[in-house]
């Protein structure tokens, strides 16, 4: 009957705190907040990129005579299908200009004549010169071989090709142990990514509660442990609803993307297998928001003033970037001591144990993992509550030192 009343005090606080953050105008911001993080980076990249500049419009230049022009044209195009069109390593448009005067004059005045000119070879084929910019360095590179395979061409008798190639696409299905890393890291970031843009709210929860005297009330008819519980449940299913609101956008968005976007992926994949996966996805991202989210909790609870609030939030943020290099490093090392550590550590457990997940095909260790996780989540809750009983509300037992000191003092009167 006690246990039967506990879980009713505690998911009618959840219940409470739940529709007090999703059923108000801010949570819309709240959901919306990536939309605005995106804008802003896309800004951020367009000002970046007008600043640095780009590299359209450069272009390189061969000083040859027109004897050699046909030969040069020929090998450019076969050197151009080294990169794919759409790559931004493809070089730029090649000109051709006959020798009028002294080459190397003429090659310096049109590097400085301001028209985006990146390179400009001139002089014999088999001691070519090469002038270029700063940032024409590949450009230069990619004229030196223009100039070297011209050559062979022209010794050759010709730059046609001498073989026909036959290329078949091959589809393979096992995944590569690459695509393995690459899953591990890709749920590392997710879980990471996530914990750390939802997780940091549950600091203020208590705070306001502590502000308005709600929580002399609620800790009058409610234990405290209850009340812990709730709200990390309540914040939980706000958390829950805002991926579940971008999960369903972005699944939908996914089916419009590029073939040669999806295709980056298709080599990727885990250990587990699928649904595996995504299941301890789920449930490593439950461990952590509630393994990150009592911390948090807890500490936020111990605050008097909004401005000590504001002070943790450097603090919370480097304790969670620690956790994630902690993580990413144990994914990057399968199997040693770094990946045991982080996987033992109850609060980088969840992030090093998908990372597991995408380099090992063992399940058995994620149960043990996830009853470890589970086991502290109870326990940071109930040293938060108790530790929010003595040291705010200054009620509930002393620690155990002063037990014993009180009792030889009570004997000796």
């Amino acid at each position: 009957m006690s246990l039967r009343r506990t879980i009713r005090q505690t998911l009618t606080i959840a219940r409470r705190d739940f529709t007090a953050t999703v059923l108000t105008p801010t949570f819309l911001l709240f959901l919306l907040a990536p939309v605005m993080m995106i804008a802003f980076g896309t800004l951020g990249g367009v000002g970046a990129q007008s600043i640095v500049g780009s590299d359209e419009g450069l272009r390189m230049v061969v000083i040859a005579p027109p004897e050699q022009a046909g030969t040069l044209k020929e090998v450019d195009s076969q050197l151009r299908t080294l990169f794919s069109p759409k790559s931004e390593l493809r070089p730029p448009e090649l000109i051709l200009e006959a020798p009028a005067g002294d080459p190397g004059a003429q090659a310096r005045s049109m590097l400085n004549s301001g028209d985006d000119t990146a390179a400009v070879l001139y002089g014999p084929l088999n001691r070519p010169e090469i002038l270029h910019v700063q940032r024409g360095w590949s450009e230069a590179q990619y004229l030196a071989q223009l100039a070297e395979q011209s050559l062979r061409a022209q010794k050759a008798g010709g730059a046609a090709p001498m073989s026909t190639p036959t290329r078949t696409l091959v589809s393979h299905s096992p995944v590569s142990s690459s695509g393995r890393g690459q899953a591990a890291s890709i749920g590392v970031f997710g879980i990471f990514f996530l914990t750390l843009f939802l997780s940091g709210q549950a600091v203020g929860t208590m705070a306001e509660e502590r502000s308005n005297k709600v929580i002399e009330i609620l800790a009058a008819a409610i234990p405290l442990e209850s009340v812990f519980f709730g709200k990390l449940i309540g914040m939980f299913g706000a958390a829950v609803l805002f991926v579940l609101f971008w999960a369903t956008i972005l699944v939908n968005a996914a089916q419009f993307l590029p073939v040669q976007i999806t295709g980056d992926f298709t080599g990727v994949g885990a250990a587990v297998g699928m649904p595996a996966y995504p299941l301890l996805f789920i449930a490593y991202f439950t461990m952590a928001y509630m393994l990150l989210g009592a911390v948090f909790l807890s500490i936020g609870a111990q605050t008097n003033t909004q401005r000590e609030l504001q002070m943790l939030s450097l603090p919370i943020t480097i304790f969670q970037m620690t956790m994630f290099a902690f993580s990413l490093g144990a994914a990057n090392n399968p199997g040693s001591w770094l990946a045991f550590a982080a996987e033992a550590f109850p609060f980088s457990s969840p992030f090093a144990m998908i990372g597991r997940a995408g380099n090992s095909a063992d399940i058995w260790p994620h149960l043990i993992a996830l009853g470890w996780q589970a086991l502290w989540v109870a326990i940071t809750v109930t040293v938060g509550a108790r530790l929010f009983r003595r040291g705010v509300l200054k009620s509930g037992s002393p620690p155990f030192w002063k037990r014993r000191r009180a009792t030889i003092d009570t004997s000796v009167n």
